[in-house]
């Protein structure tokens, strides 16, 4: 599927969401490599780990109150949009989406809930040797081997979802001739309709990142 001629270049990505995108796979790699690897001490690996749970309380803030394209509303469609979606990929009637398509809006949201799901148990993992999540002395020792358990089987579906989401974006950039990664830089990409994006202010993407750290500095204090 190549791009009409018609296309032009159109802002479909607004500067919160792309950083939050880049951040978020800068500090996956970190989390993976300090917690597998012990690429560094596992201080700094809690440290990551709050640095990735402010950004998803940013992000799921952001999904209701933020810009058009990055809105839950705005990509997260029912099943019947989905198989047509499917169907419609196999035939000329397919198109470039201007945001997530139906199928990569659900792909988004299960990366967001295992990223989150990660972090959550996190909090509450222990290796019984020398690192325990801060909020380990806060719940039963039961919660404890179980958010334990949770955390390394999450970790192998996390590690799945990735390696699908890869495979799918190179797909579309071979197979479709859509290329996906770039618009996540430059927040641009070329497409045939005539879109009209709302945008919400960076002032309250900061204003919402701000409150995302504040929650998680206020549970790093309560774990102390």
């Amino acid at each position: 599927m190549s791009i009409p001629s018609s296309a032009r270049f159109t802002r479909i990505w607004d500067l919160p969401t792309r950083l939050f995108h880049w951040l978020l796979v800068v500090l996956i790699a970190l989390l993976y490599a300090t917690g597998e690897y012990g690429l560094l001490d596992m201080t700094w690996h809690f440290w990551f780990g709050y640095a990735t749970l402010a950004l998803l309380i940013f992000r799921v803030l952001w999904g209701f109150l933020g810009s058009q394209t990055s809105r839950f509303t705005g990509f997260v469609r029912g099943p019947r949009a989905v198989v047509a979606y499917v169907r419609a990929s196999y035939t000329n009637a397919a198109h470039v989406a201007i945001g997530h398509n139906p199928l990569g809006g659900w792909s988004v949201i299960a990366l967001l809930l295992c990223v989150i799901a990660q972090s959550v148990s996190g909090l509450f993992a222990s290796d019984e040797i020398e690192a325990d999540g801060p909020l380990v002395a806060r719940v039963s020792n039961a919660t404890v081997r179980l958010m334990t358990r949770v955390h390394h089987w999450n970790q192998n579906i996390l590690l799945l979802l990735i390696a699908l989401h890869v495979g799918a974006i190179v797909f579309y950039l071979v197979v479709k001739h859509d290329n996906l990664v770039v618009p996540m830089f430059t927040g641009r990409k070329p497409v045939s309709e005539d879109a009209s994006i709302r945008f919400a202010s960076t002032w309250l993407a900061l204003a919402m990142l701000l409150v995302s750290i504040a929650a998680v500095y206020a549970l790093v204090v309560y774990a102390g």
